[in-house]
């Protein structure tokens, strides 16, 4: 559109129901510079889609990971710009029973410095919501690395839960006697006469923690919060079948290969074994002697 010798642009503007401005703005190229940030929010729009639970020093490291060279306040500027937010649920309910008879053994971890995998294992148990009913599931982790060893999801809390748990563990990273403490809390599944006959049969040495203390077995809660904010919260799990193997998915395929933990400097599990030669039982390096 032009103006020509025959209609003045008062005119073409009222005909075409236009300012006066927005003419002048149509004939004027535009100056407006593209969003140099869109690959980069493209990158991070990825990342808090597949790790909802992210907040910005992960989002960071994880684009860092990506070969992004990104500095942590420009992460957190367009996160906020963009309202990525991180949202993390917490749930909880009673899954210890420590009234009964059993014998109960002392706190060997508390003052443990670890130097490598298999010196200490942390096992827990933790409730699972079906659409009609609760499961539940245990775990053993690699208090070094936080490698899920062993797991297991049944329908019942008896000690059976527990052992498929630590036969797993056991069969995956075949301990030398007398070189590995297995510690939970005082639940009867851990000291029931199966479980305790089973560590002290591969010589484990056994440690619990002390009553009513939650910081005693914190790696193993943090693991299950991070289950039920990344996997569990917001899943419906159609039943026990359907609830292992999207389960079994997320520890396997996702923590223990994917997912970045800030106290192993930003490494999924495998990856820190892997560089840090633990899995083979050689010596970690210094980095690995702060993580305890």
């Amino acid at each position: 559109m032009s103006a020509g010798s025959d209609l003045t642009v008062g005119r073409m503007v009222e005909l075409a129901e236009l300012s006066r401005a927005g003419f002048y703005r149509f004939l004027k190229p535009s100056k407006t510079a593209p969003d140099k940030d869109m690959d980069l929010r493209d990158a991070i729009q990825r990342i808090a889609l597949e790790w909802p639970s992210y907040g910005r020093p992960r989002i960071t490291a994880q684009l860092r990971h990506q070969g992004w060279t990104v500095n942590p306040k420009r992460v957190q500027r367009l996160l906020r710009e963009d309202n990525l937010l991180c949202i993390r649920k917490r749930n909880f309910v009673v899954t210890t029973n420590s009234n009964h008879g059993l014998r109960i053994y002392p706190n060997l971890a508390a003052e443990m410095v670890l130097t490598g995998v298999n010196q200490l294992w942390r096992a827990d148990i933790t409730y699972i919501r079906l659409q009609e009913e609760f499961v539940y599931l245990a775990v053993i982790l690699d208090a070094c690395s936080r490698k899920v060893i062993g797991w297991a999801l049944a329908d019942h809390l008896e000690a059976t839960l527990a052992l498929e748990a630590l036969d797993m563990a056991l069969a995956a990273r075949k301990p030398a006697p007398d070189s590995l403490i297995h510690h939970s809390d005082r639940g009867v599944q851990y000291a029931s006469n199966a479980y305790v006959e089973r560590l002290e049969s591969h010589g484990v040495a056994i440690s619990m923690s002390r009553p009513a203390n939650p910081y005693d077995n914190a790696k193993a809660e943090s693991f299950m919060k991070t289950l039920k904010a990344e996997e569990v919260n917001g899943k419906i799990y159609l039943d026990l079948s359907d609830a292992e193997r999207q389960i079994a998915a997320f520890i396997e395929t996702v923590y223990n290969a994917k997912r970045l933990h800030s106290a192993l400097g930003y490494k999924p599990p495998q990856e820190f074994e892997a560089e840090h030669k633990g899995a083979e039982g050689q010596p970690m390096s210094s980095q690995a002697l702060s993580l305890n």
